[in-house]
């Protein structure tokens, strides 16, 4: 089979950054205004690189004047998170506010429903404990399974595989996190009529990696087109702080550390770029396999693995199913 694509190596995620911010600043200022009609933006901001690189690029956009940042930590977010958060918003300039969202949390009983699926797996589960979940088996080509990784205040760990119902609640409570989150954004995105920023890079995009309602709902996704690659080599062009610029990403959800590639993608970020982009070209799991360093059979498994997310997390994008069309309402969109 011929390809137009040029033979798979790490410089196919090369792009010109200057171009690129350009082109997003210009874009993101024209969809505000002109679009969305909104004064300004808002922007959660975790310390990861991608919410920072969103702020970044906002600030490129519409001036920090017209950015407000959030900064909303709970009782498992890391310390650090919030620190480089807020050394992010003083780097750029924007006014900013912290708030806690651990007492919210507890309310609505987000950490009541995750420990009661919790003790059905590990029935010792208590105070002190920190716990993750973790996915295994879709890049041997087995069916993806979940454990629960738990640590006890004495410092032996655990390690359960999850029934399909505790996983599922588990997840559910968690999920809360993030659509508090998001209810916190349009409250102020409402107060200060400024748009709301959501913070997908492709691979999350992509690959269904958020939350419907949480931090999968905004009004513009500025770099929902970038591979995390990109993200990464993008915020570091925008000068923003070194150590945001070389943190390694994680959920920062759950109270143990946890990486992405642990909770949901087959292999770490920057391989998974290469593998996702190497499946939208049409780049045979063989060539795959040669520059990552693996067999054939499992760069086939990731090509499957990219392909099973894809036909799951289809529900999380699409819109609210009407019974019947309402033309006028497009019409006039």
């Amino acid at each position: 089979m011929t390809r137009s694509s040029p033979k798979l190596s790490w410089d196919v995620l090369n792009i010109d950054l200057e171009a690129e911010a350009n082109r997003i600043a210009e874009r993101l200022r024209d969809v505000t205004s002109r679009v969305l009609h909104k004064r300004g933006l808002v922007v959660a901001i975790s310390g990861g690189i991608d919410s920072s690189a969103c702020i970044g690029l906002a600030a490129r956009a519409v001036g920090p004047q017209r950015v407000f940042a959030l900064i909303l930590p709970e009782r498992d977010s890391s310390d650090d998170s919030a620190s480089r958060a807020i050394e992010l918003a003083n780097h750029l300039g924007v006014a900013y506010e912290k708030q806690d969202i651990a007492p919210a949390l507890a309310g609505i009983g987000c950490y009541k429903w995750r420990d009661e699926a919790i003790r059905r797996a590990i029935p010792q589960y208590g105070e002190g404990w920190r716990m993750k979940i973790v996915i295994s088996g879709g890049t041997e080509g087995r069916f993806n399974h979940f454990r629960l990784i738990a640590i006890a205040p004495d410092g032996k760990q655990y390690d359960e595989r999850l029934n399909l119902q505790d996983y599922l609640q588990i997840v559910a409570a968690t999920n809360f996190k993030q659509r508090l989150r998001k209810t916190l954004e349009y409250f102020h995105a409402d107060r200060l009529n400024y748009a709301v920023v959501g913070t997908p890079n492709r691979l999350e995009y992509d690959q269904g990696f958020f939350v419907k309602n949480g931090d999968g709902s905004a009004d513009v996704k500025p770099i929902a087109h970038l591979y995390k690659s990109q993200v990464y080599a993008l915020a570091a062009h925008l000068g923003l702080p070194e150590r945001i610029c070389k943190a390694v990403p994680t959920t920062d959800t759950y109270s143990l550390p946890q990486g992405q590639d642990e909770f949901y993608f087959a292999l770490p970020y920057r391989e998974m770029d290469l593998a996702l982009w190497a499946h939208n070209h049409g780049v045979p799991a063989s060539e795959l396999g040669e520059v990552l360093g693996i067999a054939a059979d499992k760069a086939q498994f990731i090509y499957n693995d990219i392909e099973a997310k894809r036909r799951t997390t289809q529900y999380l994008h699409r819109a609210p199913v009407l019974m019947e069309e309402v033309g006028e309402i497009h019409a006039a969109g």
